[in-house]
């Protein structure tokens, strides 16, 4: 095996001059003249110098687990993947394939396009990808990266997992959720249906590797030699800006006029701020006197999808790119043509604070190891630059790693997932960084509400088939009462909208646009209006033209054409009912408000005073509608909805509730468990609640009396 494993290694590493018939032997074709131009560029990677130890450890680790440690930019992320699969075809693929996760579906994508170029082999055959709402794969597919948390839900699901030989974990610094968990259940050898010979290696940078190694039990350690070049000395300034964006571009424009100018790679803390700086410097390096073609401004961040690549193309002789991104592009994402990097110190992340339900965005200086993964950037022969828009004591009291997601996120989609392996006690998972016990039990708590769980706390039937959908519970608990309540169709289409990024791009810039955009609102509310502007949407060909006039995000709503289609195969594969079109009608509107108060019943405010100042029911919070909402749009005295269901609510956006429509009480009262009425905090709404409770148990006796007098005693008529 281990002289087989060398011969492949050898022939995939040949050169010209070693061997001209040399033919490629995942697919028996002769190596291209392309090939062996990648191949220079591969041999020049400090990672290079390890690709034996690597294969020998792969091959000989008693436990199966492979730490690989090594800087951004070594080639870890290219290099390792295709090491593994020069594994995987020594043992003839026998043992299964190759699988390599990623913390960012872009990163995916881009690392799939990279290592089929390297390889020599056609993307979607032998090496491909999956990521949400697309799935170029096919039945040769030896070599697959993925996003993490789509393989954190396979594991969970009843399709099971392919078989796997070489399982790859990538970025393991970034600490998503998804990689920390597929780690946990892992290590304590929780997934089924595995081969006992699977190998896991665990990428990560030197600054986790002695968490990783006493996490694995010391597993054997490859540690990346070397840099590529040297690292410039950064550049901070003793004051932090107060207009970030001008600050940012202030400083491109400078580097723009420099010679070699050499392309920049700018930090910002948000995708705001990342669109606000490309229009700016968009329009400001036009008017440059420049010897060359003006720079291309590419943003860089998640809701871009694959216009993201734009990226990694080639530009035009002498072209410059400055690419502007935020902390996506920390560790994943590598581009070797950088030579200067802005960066902000900053960056922007939701927080969940599971004692009120909420989350906050929250703006705090990046970890010692994201300061210098973005400073590395720059390095190179002779090195680059790296300009910090803070002072040198700014990261003093920054933290040395990345905070856990597993740590500042909404764990219900978590524990129902570890539900669904049969882990009892969540709290019982073997955690890289345990979260809060409250986290876990607000989790608990909810898919209690959700009937997610039976009397033991084991998954429900109802929760096993909400374990199935990539949403989180309580929107598919809606979309499942939407078969019972025969609103499949506009549920799917609300579902997809949901999950999809933000519809809007910006606020409207002129009064045609307002008014082009208050014509696709719906009187019912904010969830009528989305389902409203997808169909719109759908009838204008998918238009991209139609959707800049009126500020709509292009890419979130074909985005959300591809995940509505992915949900309905779903259901019809587990054979859930599915129903006829109705938007628009009276028994329509009237369904869709019940599936959505089956699945948002937690979610629930009730104006007081008549002023849109909304009493959040679970924790007393008082909150306003979002400068979105189309009740805000309505011309007065139109008075605001005095019970709304809302979607989301964050404390740092002004305290808003996000996507909201007016129900009524009655409907709460009828829909919602009566448990969860009970242990509503006090208040004057869960008075009124139990009132009315009272009053429809006792109308619903009275109507029960009143038949049983017209009708005589049930069992005498049978």
């Amino acid at each position: 095996m281990a002289s087989q494993l060398l011969r492949l290694a050898e022939e995939s590493g040949v050169s010209p001059g070693e061997s001209d018939l040399a033919v490629n032997p995942f697919d028996g074709l002769p190596f291209s003249s392309r090939y062996y131009e990648l191949l220079e560029q591969r041999r020049t990677l400090p990672i290079w110098a390890t690709r034996f130890i690597f294969l020998e450890q792969l091959e000989s680790s008693p436990s199966g687990v492979v730490l690989v440690s090594g800087e951004p930019g070594s080639g870890k992320s290219t290099q390792i993947p295709q090491w593994c699969a020069e594994f995987a075809l020594a043992r003839g693929f026998q043992k299964g394939r190759v699988t390599v996760t990623q913390p960012h579906p872009l990163a995916a994508l881009s690392l799939a396009l990279r290592v089929a170029d390297e390889m020599d082999l056609a993307l979607g055959h032998e090496v491909g990808y999956s990521i949400p709402q697309e799935d170029c794969t096919g039945p040769d597919t030896l070599l697959r990266f993925c996003w993490d948390k789509q393989l954190l839900q396979e594991v969970a699901s009843t399709r099971g997992t392919e078989a796997w030989g070489v399982l790859v974990l990538d970025e393991a610094q970034e600490r998503s959720v998804a990689t920390d968990v597929l780690q946990g259940l892992l290590c304590d050898t929780r997934l089924e249906n595995l081969p006992g010979d699977l190998r896991v290696v665990v990428v990560t940078d030197p600054d986790l590797e002695p968490k990783l190694q006493a996490f694995w039990g010391n597993p054997p350690v490859v540690r990346v030699p070397g840099e590529l070049g040297d690292c410039p000395i950064p550049i901070y300034r003793d004051i932090v800006p107060t207009d970030r964006v001008d600050a940012v571009c202030q400083a491109v424009l400078e580097l723009c006029q420099k010679e070699p100018p050499g392309d920049v790679l700018v930090y910002l803390p948000s995708e705001e701020e990342i669109s606000l700086c490309c229009e700016s410097l968009s329009r400001e390096v036009g008017s440059l006197a420049l010897q060359r073609p003006p720079p291309r401004v590419l943003p860089l961040h998640s809701g871009l999808g694959q216009a993201a690549q734009d990226v990694y193309e080639d530009t035009d002789s002498g072209a410059q790119k400055v690419v502007v991104t935020h902390s996506l592009a920390d560790f994943s994402f590598s581009l070797p043509s950088i030579q200067h990097v802005i960066d902000s110190g900053l960056e922007l992340r939701n927080v969940y604070n599971p004692q009120i339900r909420a989350e906050s965005q929250v703006l705090r200086p990046i970890s010692k190891c994201q300061a210098k993964a973005r400073q590395l950037r720059a390095r190179g022969v002779p090195p680059g630059s790296c300009l910090c828009l803070y002072p040198k004591s700014f990261l003093e009291v920054a933290p040395p790693l990345p905070q856990p997601r597993v740590c500042e996120e909404n764990l219900s989609s978590l524990v129902l997932l570890l539900k669904r392996k049969q882990i009892a006690e969540p709290g019982d998972c073997h955690f890289l960084d345990r979260p809060a016990p409250e986290a876990l039990m607000q989790a608990l708590e909810d898919l209690d509400y959700l009937a997610a769980l039976d009397d033991d706390g084991d998954l429900s039937d109802l929760g096993i088939i909400l374990s199935e959908f990539p949403l989180p519970p309580e929107l598919a608990k809606a979309l499942l009462a939407s078969c019972e309540f025969n609103c499949v169709d506009e549920m799917l289409t609300l579902a997809a909208m949901l999950t999809a990024s933000p519809g809007y791009t910006h606020p409207p810039l002129c009064a045609e646009e307002a008014a082009l955009r208050r014509a696709l609102e719906h009187a019912d509310g904010d969830h009528s209006s989305l389902i409203q502007v997808y169909e719109a949407f759908i009838q204008s060909g998918t238009d991209k033209a139609w959707c800049q006039a009126r500020g709509l995000n292009w890419a979130a709503l074909c985005q959300a054409q591809k995940l509505r289609g992915e949900l309905l195969e779903l259901m019809q594969r587990i054979e859930l009912p599915l129903s006829q079109p109705a938007f628009g009608s009276e028994q329509n509107r009237r369904d869709l408000q019940k599936a959505l108060v089956s699945g948002y019943f937690l979610k629930v405010a009730q104006d007081t005073d008549g002023t849109g100042n909304y009493l959040l029911l679970t924790h007393k919070h008082v909150a306003q509608l979002s400068p979105y909402c189309c009740y805000r749009n309505r011309r007065a005295p139109a008075r605001p909805p005095q019970w709304v269901l809302y979607h989301s609510f964050s404390i740092s956006k002004d305290n808003c509730l996000s996507i909201v429509s007016e129900i009524q009480p009655q409907m709460l009262v009828k829909l919602a468990p009566p448990y969860f009425l009970s242990n509503l905090p006090p208040s004057e709404s869960r008075d009124l609640l139990n009132q009315l409770r009272e009053e429809m148990a006792d109308s619903s006796t009275r109507n029960e009396s009143s038949s049983t007098q017209q009708f005589g005693d049930p069992c005498v008529l049978q």
